[in-house]
């Protein structure tokens, strides 16, 4: 994808598992590393020569987008290529997390983002919870799991309370996945009540999938990708000149 340098890592985790994580972009990145954690089961298979097997997911298939803005990104595997369903809020996973954005942290001394989708939603914002003071530039939250499904778990038990950075809540209007409706954005907003939240919906997409909440549906911003790339960049870029 273009000109931007991709590569893989394996990082060692706490008992004996590994995360491996898709490096792109970031010796060209000139304004953030954004750390990527995609949606469904996160089982996006990444091969060591960088191949994904699983590439359709919003935050997965936008990485060269988001090289062409100035931005680095870590795209975010399952942990030890199992599913993490019901998992992404838990204080094991937090741990995970910080991992991940110790290593993000050492790639550059660029401002480093967290940005989740659908289930991925909820990884971003415990990673946003446990973060260290100062760590992360902010967090930003797409078409998220607010609606108790079969995860068992949804953004709002990822300790939205202890997320201390600015956060943007994106929602399309057409979503029409049933545990990511579009009108449960403000209340996401307000469970995060000591960061500067906000507020901002999309609309459109093209339904290529019979499942309502696949990554080629409105839910995944299938077929709008650049408008809501340029509604995130606009949204940082605001956070930043602050």
């Amino acid at each position: 994808m273009g000109a931007s340098t991709a590569s893989v890592r394996d990082l060692p985790l706490a008992g004996g598992e590994y995360q491996r994580v898709l490096v792109y972009g970031v010796k060209t990145a000139t304004r953030g590393v954004i750390v990527m954690f995609p949606g469904g089961s996160g089982e996006i298979d990444i091969e060591r020569d960088g191949t994904i097997a699983h590439g359709d997911n919003f935050v997965v298939r936008t990485r060269e987008s988001w090289a062409r803005r100035g931005y680095g990104v870590v795209i975010v595997d399952a942990t030890g290529h199992r599913s993490l369903r019901g998992e992404r809020s838990s204080a094991a996973y937090a741990a995970d997390t910080q991992e991940i954005l110790t290593f993000a942290r050492s790639l550059s001394g660029l401002p480093i983002w967290v940005m989740g989708t659908s289930q991925g939603s909820i990884a971003a914002m415990n990673a946003a919870a446990h973060a260290r003071p100062r760590e992360l530039a902010g967090v930003v939250l797409t078409e998220s799991v607010s609606i108790l499904g079969k995860s068992r778990e949804t953004v709002f038990d990822a300790h939205p309370g202890d997320v201390h950075v600015p956060a943007l809540v994106l929602a399309n209007r057409n979503d029409a996945c049933w545990v990511a409706p579009p009108s449960m954005a403000d209340a996401i907003a307000r469970a995060m009540p000591n960061s500067a939240a906000t507020v901002k919906f999309v609309r459109g997409g093209v339904m290529k999938s019979s499942n309502s909440c696949s990554s080629m549906s409105p839910h995944g911003y299938w077929g709008i990708d650049e408008q809501v790339v340029d509604e995130i960049d606009a949204w940082m870029r605001g956070i930043a000149s602050t």
